[in-house]
């Protein structure tokens, strides 16, 4: 199961690779080097997702129908947000660079490359995968809390399990949030609802600072021998 999901997320990889022609003109390479930094942030986000999922096999090791279910909804949400994952940085990267954000269609017609109107379908759709696949992370972890007496896990690697149930649905959470933002609020929100994921870091280090606080006391509470 790892062996394929390890190949699916180095498809994934593959897909965001526009090109492998060498450069012919100069303009051409700053191009490529423009898509560089686009393809950079993307990988960052896919390794997250690939370590995320690493940590899961490798703590828990599970691999029976529930995991083998959930993991391959993962694996087909993974593959779908490649795409909009794409789109989204690189159009990025050519707003915060200064490039032209249009496209030159096969009838020679120029058109942006995404209207005023779209963002809000845009920002939904990426919303929507972050958070389903991060609602399939906290399903996972919660079956394996469900079977820690079979796993044998004992009180720390109870609450890491735990501390990581929570860390996944404060992700949905604002993923969440993301989307409301362009729903009730329409395009003129979607800077607000991009920027609504800076809230994951804070968010993630109160969550683990306060199961580290409880992972500490267990360290540090004698153990009584009979």
């Amino acid at each position: 199961m790892e062996g394929f999901s390890d190949n699916v997320f180095g498809f994934a990889l593959t897909l965001l690779v526009i090109s492998l022609e060498v450069p012919r003109t100069f303009n051409d390479l700053l191009e490529t080097i423009r898509g560089s930094i686009a393809f950079a942030f993307v990988f960052i986000l896919l390794f997250i997702f690939w370590q995320e999922h690493y940590k899961f096999f490798r703590r828990y090791g599970l691999e029976n129908n529930t995991v083998l279910w959930l993991n391959a909804a993962l694996l087909f949400v993974i593959l779908f947000f490649v795409y909009p994952l794409k789109f989204l940085f690189y159009y990025l990267v050519k707003a915060f660079s200064g490039m032209a954000r249009t496209v030159t269609m096969s009838n020679g017609s120029i058109v942006p490359a995404i209207e005023n109107y779209q963002w809000t379908s845009l920002m939904t759709i990426y919303g929507l995968a972050f958070v389903t696949i991060y609602a399939i992370f906290a399903l996972l972890y919660l079956h394996a809390y469900k079977k820690r007496n079979d796993l044998e896990l004992n009180g720390i690697e109870t609450l890491m399990t735990q501390s990581s149930i929570v860390g996944c649905c404060a992700n949905c959470s604002i993923g969440l949030l993301s989307i409301a933002f362009v729903t009730f609020g329409g395009f003129q929100y979607a800077a607000i609802s991009g920027l609504t994921y800076m809230l994951i870091g804070p968010a993630q280090t109160t969550i683990g600072f306060f199961f580290r606080k409880k992972v500490n006391l267990i360290q540090e509470t004698p153990t009584v021998s009979e």
